[in-house]
């Protein structure tokens, strides 16, 4: 799984890198074409301008033609008015006339075909920067999925392997609770058992031989022994399942749990209740029940506590639980990051399973300051309906 996310995000961390420079080449392409289109423009502008004023100049250049051409033919027609110079300075004229004409019409011919082919380059421009635009655009959204959901798909990596760990963990603590009934029957009853067997077994020779008063001492010897082991036996039933948990309910069972922890730990322990209690389902009971034992033995095993408090508050709507130890603490911010280190597994794991009855946990802890858990679980008969 490490292997895994590793990879994946090494593809996207490339992938966001090419992007990224894909991006910044599009946007200086995009800004070279600006400035061209700025440049086009400003050609096309004075192009323009002086486009009309050459169309102007060439009306008024035919309409002056026209006129100089009248006054030719007038004075070439009439020689008795007009001299040999007027008709050779209308002549002159009507020619200048038709040069300047020419020259403008040539003039207008190259100005209209430079404003339709800037015209024509500013429209390329501008589509170029449309496109440009439109691939910038995608590409911020190509970068936003990948640096956003595919984050959300790393999340839902580490949070597979954090869970795979947990489910680990959990299987492991199974495994290791198992070890110590085992240990606790054959340590406990089952060696009684095989020393009752035994002694019965004397007491059948006693028996044989006629010394009753060496049997009946070994009758009451065997009723304390066998008075210990039951003891034993309920001890290991207590552990596995407290009956009282179904008969007397939560806070009888807490409470004789907290005086029992006190009696084998030597840490102080205060036991307060706040509300009236009210019955939940035996399930609920017992998920409170464990949530309760597993913060008392962190406590023990992890705290170095010589004082613990258990309050619970029951309310119309829900029952709130707080643990509190004034052991050496730890940095509650780095609950989830210890976690992916196999440190803090049990409270990740009361936390999933607080989340599983539709309760939330909070974790006020310092180093050195000790460590207050607040849980609080809703008791609404609409979702604790079994």
């Amino acid at each position: 799984m490490d292997h895994l996310t590793v990879d994946i995000n090494r593809v996207i961390k490339n992938a966001i890198e090419v992007m990224e420079d894909s991006k910044y080449q599009i946007y200086e392409i995009c800004e070279s074409a600006r400035t061209e289109l700025e440049s086009l423009e400003q050609e096309l502008e004075i192009v323009l301008q002086e486009t009309v004023k050459t169309i102007d100049k060439v009306d008024q250049l035919e309409q002056d033609y026209r006129r100089a051409r009248i006054r030719l033919t007038e004075v070439s027609r009439d020689f008795v008015r007009y001299k040999e110079d007027d008709i050779k300075s209308a002549y002159e004229k009507a020619t200048q006339i038709q040069l300047d004409l020419m020259v403008y019409r040539e003039k207008e011919s190259y100005l209209k075909a430079r404003r339709d082919d800037l015209q024509k380059r500013v429209r390329n421009v501008e589509n170029s920067i449309e496109r440009a635009e439109t691939i910038a655009s995608q590409i911020n959204v190509v970068l936003e999925y990948l640096s956003g959901d595919l984050n959300q798909v790393t999340r839902i990596l580490e949070s597979a392997k954090t869970r795979q760990l947990l489910g680990l963990k959990i299987i492991l603590a199974q495994e290791e609770e198992r070890k110590r009934i085992a240990r606790e029957i054959h340590d406990g009853p089952a060696q009684s058992l095989a020393n009752i067997v035994l002694r019965t077994e004397i007491a059948e020779r006693m028996l044989i031989k006629q010394e009753f008063v060496m049997v009946q001492e070994e009758l009451v010897d065997l009723k304390g022994q066998v008075r210990s082991g039951l003891e034993e036996i309920r001890k290991i039933i207590f552990n596995l399942r407290p009956m009282a948990l179904d008969d007397l309910g939560l806070v009888p069972t807490l409470r004789k749990f907290t005086q029992d922890f006190e009696e084998k730990t030597k840490i102080h322990t205060i036991f307060e209740l706040i509300g009236k209690e009210a019955r939940m389902p035996s399930a609920m009971e017992a998920a409170i029940y464990r949530l309760v034992q597993e913060a008392f033995t962190n406590a023990l095993k992890h705290a170095s506590a010589s004082h613990v408090m258990l309050e619970i508050n029951y309310q119309p709507q829900h029952i709130s639980l707080v643990i509190q130890d004034n052991g050496v603490g730890f940095n509650s911010d780095l609950i989830e990051q210890d976690a992916t280190r196999n440190a803090h597994f049990g409270l990740v794991g009361m936390r999933e399973r607080i989340e599983l009855i539709e309760g939330r946990m909070d974790i006020d802890s310092n180093p050195g300051r000790g460590t207050k858990i607040i849980i609080d679980i809703p008791t609404t008969a609409e979702s604790r309906k079994e």
